[in-house]
C-alpha cells in the first residue's frame, strides 16, 4: 500500500526556536539588510532556503561519532575512517581533507589554472568559477539548450551538450583545456541531475583527447536517486553503486561535504594521479592544514564517515527527492513558473517570468527574494543576473541566461507545515507582482558579488 504523506524517516530530539518576525520588523531589516538576503541576520529569519551547505541537521550516530573525535594534529583516528570511507566511495587513492568544497577547488584550480587556461563545464558553480577565473583563467558553461529554458519539462537535464564540447575542444585546443568539471547535480542549472550515459560520454571524450575530467559530486546521491528512477537498465542498483559507477569515470573529485555528506563543515579533494596530487597537498599544508587534516577538526572527520553512509540509505533518499517535490508541485498548482521537474536539493523559480515588467538590469531575480522575505520571512538566494550578469566595455549590463531564485532546503530540518508555510507565502507574492520596483546595486566587490552587494530601490 503506497500513502500519500510523505513521511520524515527521522524522529526530531532537539528543536531549535524560531522566531517569528512581523512585517513591519522584516521591511526595517531588509532596508539595513541592503536588500541582500545574505546580509540579514539569521535570527531575522523564519524558513531559511538561502542554501542547502552546512544546513542540514546531523543524526544521532554522527553526534556519538563528534564525541568520538580523535583531534591528534597527523594520523587521527578519525582522519583514517573519513580517508577509508572517501576511498571505498570514489575508488581514488589519494585524499586531500579540506574545510570545505571550495578549498578544495582552490587546491586543484590553483595548480592547473592560470592565463590562457580553459575549464568548460555543464554549469560552473558560484565558487568554482570566482576560483578558475582567479587564477586568470576562463571558464565556459555548455549546459544542453533545454537546461538554458525554464519552462521545459525535461527529466534529464543538468548535462553538458556533447557537441558543444566537441566545438570548444577544437576551438581552444586540448592542449589548453585544463578539465572539463561535470556538476552532478547541476546546481546552477537547477537542481537537474545528469545520466550516467552522459556521464561515460563525457569521460570517453576526455580520454581521447587526455582531457582531466573532474566530478564535482556534492550532491551524488541525489543524482544517484534521479539516475536510479529515470535512467533505463539503471533500476535495480543500490544508490551507492550507482554513485560508485559515476566516480570511476573521472580522474578525480570535489565535495563539498556540506551537501550530500550531511554535516555542516568539510570536504575534500579525491585524485588518482600520485603528482596532481602531491602538487595539490602541497599547497593544502601551506594553506589549510597537515594532510591528515586539512583544516577539518576530528570531529569534522567523524561525522563525514558516517554521513557518507547514511546519505545512501533509501529511506532517506526518497523522503528527500519527494518532499521537494512535494513544494515544487504546490507551486506549479499557484501559477508559480519554475524549472520542472524539481531537481533534488531546491526548488528554482523563474522571476523573469514572474516579473516581466522589471527590467533585467534592475534584477527581477533579487527583487522576487527580497519580496519572498518582507512577506513571508523566506531567505532565498538568487541565481541570475546579479550572481551571473557581466558587465560589456560601456558598462552595460550584460545579463545572465536565466534569472532564477533558488528555494535551497536544508537536509532533515524543516517539516511539511514549513513547506505548507512556503507554499502560502508564494500564493500571497502572486497578490503583489503588479508595480513593483526593481533593484539596483550601490556597491559591488570584483569578485562574488552577489555575497556582499548592496541595492536600493529603482
Amino acid at each position: 500500500m503506497i500513502f500519500k504523506t510523505i513521511l520524515e524517516p527521522f524522529r526530531i530530539k532537539t528543536v531549535e526556536r524560531i522566531r517569528l518576525t512581523t512585517q513591519e520588523e522584516r521591511e526595517t531589516f531588509l532596508q539595513e539588510a541592503h536588500y541582500n538576503p545574505f546580509l540579514l541576520h539569521s535570527d531575522q529569519v523564519i524558513i531559511d532556503l538561502l542554501t542547502d551547505s552546512g544546513t542540514s541537521a546531523m543524526s544521532s550516530e554522527q553526534w556519538a561519532g563528534i564525541m568520538r573525535g580523535d583531534e591528534s594534529y597527523a594520523g587521527a583516528s578519525s582522519w583514517l575512517r573519513m580517508e577509508k570511507a572517501v576511498q571505498e566511495l570514489t575508488g581514488c587513492p589519494y585524499i586531500l581533507p579540506t574545510h570545505q568544497g571550495r578549498a578544495a577547488e582552490h587546491l586543484l584550480y590553483s595548480r592547473i589554472g592560470g592565463a590562457g587556461k580553459v575549464f568548460i563545464s555543464n554549469t560552473h558553480f558560484d565558487t568554482t568559477r570566482a576560483n578558475i577565473e582567479f587564477t586568470g583563467a576562463t571558464a565556459v558553461d555548455i549546459p544542453i539548450a533545454e537546461n538554458r529554458d525554464p519552462a521545459l519539462f525535461t527529466p534529464i537535464q543538468g548535462k553538458p551538450g556533447h557537441g558543444a564540447l566537441k566545438e570548444k575542444i577544437a576551438l581552444y585546443g586540448a592542449e589548453n583545456i585544463a578539465a572539463v568539471i561535470l556538476t552532478v547535480t547541476n546546481n546552477s542549472g537547477g537542481g537537474q541531475p545528469v545520466s550516467m550515459e552522459n556521464a561515460r560520454h563525457t569521460a570517453e571524450i576526455c580520454r581521447q583527447h587526455k582531457i582531466l575530467f573532474i566530478l564535482d559530486a556534492c550532491r551524488i546521491a541525489e543524482n544517484a536517486w534521479f539516475i536510479r528512477h529515470r535512467e533505463p537498465g539503471l533500476e535495480h542498483k543500490t544508490y551507492r553503486k550507482i554513485a560508485q559507477e559515476m566516480f570511476a569515470l573521472a580522474d578525480g573529485c570535489i565535495m563539498s561535504a556540506k551537501k550530500d555528506a550531511l554535516v555542516n563543515m568539510g570536504g575534500f579533494l579525491a585524485l588518482r594521479d600520485l603528482d596532481l596530487a602531491v602538487l595539490c597537498r602541497t599547497v593544502l599544508i601551506v594553506t589549510e592544514g597537515f594532510s591528515t587534516y586539512g583544516g577539518l577538526s576530528g570531529r569534522d572527520m567523524e561525522a563525514i564517515a558516517i554521513g557518507l553512509e547514511e546519505v545512501f540509505e533509501p529511506d532517506y533518499l526518497n523522503y528527500r527527492i519527494k518532499s521537494t517535490a512535494y513544494l515544487a508541485d504546490k507551486l506549479h498548482a499557484l501559477g508559480i513558473p519554475i524549472m520542472r521537474p524539481a531537481g533534488g536539493h531546491a526548488v528554482y523559480v523563474d522571476a523573469r517570468a514572474f516579473y516581466p515588467d522589471i527590467p533585467l538590469d534592475q534584477y527581477p531575480g533579487q527583487v522576487m527574494a527580497c519580496e519572498l522575505y518582507r512577506l513571508g520571512g523566506i531567505r532565498c538566494c538568487e541565481i541570475g543576473s546579479v550572481m551571473f550578469g557581466k558587465y560589456d566595455a560601456g558598462g552595460q549590463l550584460i545579463p545572465a541566461t536565466m534569472d532564477l531564485v533558488r528555494l535551497a532546503i536544508p537536509r532533515r530540518v524543516y517539516t511539511q507545515s514549513h513547506i505548507d508555510y512556503v507554499a502560502e507565502v508564494f500564493g500571497e507574492l502572486t497578490k503583489h507582482r503588479s508595480n513593483k520596483k526593481g533593484l539596483k546595486i550601490v556597491y559591488e566587490p570584483p569578485f562574488l558579488r552577489h555575497f556582499t552587494a548592496r541595492f536600493e530601490l529603482v
